[in-house]
């Protein structure tokens, strides 16, 4: 049985696994443990290793098994875990994409309002063209993982005569980009509000993303001119980015959940 802890961010849920349990099975265990159906279901599942120096170090796999190189969501629901199991309301976390620094800035257990430092965002308009699409417009965007943002005007996300969710599929494992990518839609509703839809490398369709919400407001800030302290809306609720110019690191604060601990057979 291995011990574990299930938290979520805007419903973007995640396991909590100790890094020694893995046995280096990190990609069997999240594509069992993630399944919904079969097991205790997650968008992935974040192994924390400890390090002798005491630093955190964080490894995140995908419900497909798929490595990644971050999730800010995920990211944060470790921080809440933390803040919850050893009172660390300020703490640095490694990842692939760069060290993420998280601090509590409210909790009502076992809610935790966290502010991450999420890296500087790099933005680069791109066309590409897809097999029975056409050209789509839309920019890369890179905050420690890779993103592909489109901009759209209908209320349903869709574009280019397709559901967001079919075309976030098609964009997503495309091999334009060869190891995959996330994919956003987002609709500028004001100067200071966006609203988007994710589509996530490794999971599909999610509820929310730490770095898919920062991928999506740097889009807008950089390229629609919207103002640089945002309030952006996923389906499963409203995180706020701050990013004062394009050369310095963009602030995400939103809400994280501890859901429940337990244990569960890995076999």
């Amino acid at each position: 049985m291995i011990p574990f802890v299930k938290a979520h961010a805007c419903g973007n849920d995640f396991l909590i696994i100790e890094e020694t349990l893995a046995g280096r099975k990190h990609a069997e265990l999240a594509r069992k443990l993630c399944s919904r159906n079969t097991s205790v279901g997650a968008d992935g599942i974040e192994f924390l290793e400890r390090k002798p120096n005491g630093e955190f170090f964080l490894r995140l796999f995908n419900a497909d098994g798929s490595e990644a190189e971050l999730s800010g969501n995920g990211t944060r629901c470790v921080a809440a875990w933390l803040a919850n199991s050893e009172g660390l309301n300020e703490v640095v976390l490694g990842t692939h994409g760069g060290p993420r620094s998280c601090r509590v800035v409210e909790d009502v257990d076992p809610v935790y309002w966290i502010e991450s430092e999420m890296g500087v965002p790099r933005v680069m308009p791109r066309l590409i063209e897809l097999p029975g699409v056409g050209t789509v417009t839309g920019a890369m965007v890179n905050v420690g993982n890779p993103h592909y943002v489109i901009f759209v005007d209908s209320n349903d996300f869709g574009a280019y005569g397709f559901s967001w969710q079919a075309l976030g599929g098609l964009i997503s494992t495309s091999p334009l980009f060869p190891h995959g990518t996330n994919v956003e839609f987002v609709k500028v509703n004001s100067e200071s509000e966006i609203e988007f839809r994710i589509f996530e490398r490794g999971c599909g369709p999610t509820t929310s993303s730490g770095t898919g919400t920062c991928a999506s407001s740097a889009a807008a800030m950089a390229l629609r001119g919207v103002n640089r302290e945002l309030k952006a809306i996923a389906e499963g609720g409203a995180q706020r980015t701050v990013w004062a110019s394009n050369e310095e690191v963009m602030r995400l604060t939103g809400p994280a959940e501890i859901i429940c601990r337990g244990e569960v057979n890995a076999l």
